[in-house]
């Protein structure tokens, strides 16, 4: 009874120094395996230090605290291997001290002391990507540019990152930087261009417009209906003004009112060369004996034509920013490095609605001027209409297919050139003849002038 207690941890020791496993490993071979928490609980308790001064222990998986001892083989010029001792590591020590080197013995192949990379590769930089080397270790890779767009930002990324869609990657492809906001400004060379012409051809109509009034009692100015002709005028003025809305960073009032604004006034510019085209044709019926033409389109039925046919484009308007009103949006796909503001349609059925009826509009006026072109002689602004109805639908048309297939800020700068030389043109065709004979030619601005069989020579 005496003796078992003492023979027991004596066959353990040998045990454990017979095996290459841990202890608790060791002592479950023997005691077996539903033992192995009570071993290793009371291993885990054993702490002391041994005659040399070092201390003993085991961690909770019941192994000893790892020391070892680092040794460089240096080969010497006679041949012969030196085995020299250059650090240490000690698990039982913290961890900033655990590993010990001691740099200045340590010597690599070739008695070198600088520490060898790899034979294949250097590191990647950032702003590359590795690609490994078909059939080679995998020490052995390309470093490949980021394509546009996408970063990396460490060195030897295996992978490149995609920027958000605001940002664009930089030159060096190591940081997204922020995308330059495109828009057509005031401040450029083309968003000064527009705005001194729009300015001008505002100007322009009030001189007309003041001329007009100064000779309104003139028998030129009564001849070809003073009342459309003023109202006319008012409507060129808009229009030149709308192109201003086109120009500045889109915002939610911006891109409705652009629209909507160059919509309602250009039908009414239209409307009212309409209104003077059909007076022409229903006065030269009103010629023929027995007609009554003039008592059923006279200057209220004129100022009703007008009224009708703009309330119209109203009510299309109205509904197209109720359903769905152009709102300001940003562009990513249009160029990789800028973001385009600008105003989306919202509706593009309600936008073609807009552009088809003032060419609706158009097109008849052009037919009605067409028609009255070759009427006598004191009739003979139908020929200039015509001729300004020939370059607004020549403009229009041609306007199509530029806006469709113009990139960015580009596509709003033609819709401003389409405004601007459309309504130009009807104010230089329409205007500037008459005006050259009452300020020029005065003695023509007669009565008998105006009714007389050669008054093509006035214009």
């Amino acid at each position: 009874m005496s003796e078992e207690p003492c023979n027991r941890p004596v066959k353990v020791q040998a045990i454990i120094g017979e095996t290459s496993s841990s202890p608790s490993t060791a002592i479950a071979t023997v005691l077996g395996p539903f033992h192995i928490p009570l071993i290793l609980l009371h291993i885990q308790k054993i702490h002391f230090k041994s005659k040399e001064g070092e201390e003993v222990y085991f961690n909770e998986n019941g192994d000893p605290a790892a020391k070892y001892e680092i040794i460089n083989w240096q080969l010497k010029e006679n041949g012969i291997v030196d085995f020299v001792s250059i650090g240490f590591y000690d698990a039982s020590l913290p961890a900033v001290k655990q590993l010990s080197l001691q740099n200045t013995t340590l010597i690599w192949a070739q008695s070198s002391k600088q520490v060898p990379v790899s034979v294949c590769s250097e590191k990647c930089s950032p702003g590359t990507r590795k690609v490994l080397q078909k059939g080679k270790p995998v020490c052995c890779y390309d470093c490949v540019r980021c394509a546009e767009g996408d970063i990396s930002n460490v060195t030897d990324s295996s992978t490149c990152v995609r920027c958000p869609p605001e940002s664009w990657s930089n030159d060096r492809r190591d940081a997204c930087v922020t995308k330059k906001a495109e828009f057509l400004s005031y401040t450029e060379i083309m968003g000064m261009i527009f705005t001194t012409t729009a300015l001008f051809g505002t100007c322009l109509t009030a001189v007309i417009a003041f001329i007009f009034f100064r000779h309104r009692t003139t028998p030129l100015v009564r001849a070809n209906n003073s009342e459309l002709s003023f109202l006319l005028l008012f409507s060129l003025t808009l229009c030149f003004l709308c192109s201003l809305t086109f120009i500045g960073r889109p915002s939610e009032w911006s891109c409705m009112l652009r629209h909507t604004a160059f919509g309602i006034t250009f039908v009414l510019c239209v409307s009212c060369i309409l209104g003077k085209t059909m007076v022409v044709l229903m006065a030269f019926k009103a010629t023929l004996p027995g007609s009554n033409v003039m008592k059923l389109f006279g200057p209220t039925q004129q100022k009703l034509s007008v009224l009708g046919f703009t309330c119209i484009q109203v009510i299309i308007c109205i509904l197209w920013l109720t359903i769905s009103p152009p709102f300001p949006s940003k562009n990513f796909k249009e160029f990789k490095d800028k973001i385009i503001l600008e105003c989306a349609l919202g509706s593009a059925i309600g936008f073609w609605a807009v552009i088809g009826y003032i060419g609706l509009l158009a097109v008849l006026c052009f037919v009605f001027a067409f028609l009255a072109r070759k009427l006598p002689d004191n009739f003979n602004e139908a020929k200039f209409i015509t001729f300004s109805m020939l370059i607004f639908c020549a403009v229009w048309i041609t306007f199509i297919p530029a806006y469709v297939s113009s990139p960015g800020k580009f596509s709003v700068a033609v819709e401003i050139f389409a405004i601007l030389a459309s309504s130009f043109g009807l104010l230089i065709c329409v205007f500037i003849p008459k005006c050259y004979i009452m300020l020029l030619k005065p003695e023509k601005n007669t009565k008998k002038n105006i009714m007389g069989k050669r008054t093509h020579d006035l214009f």
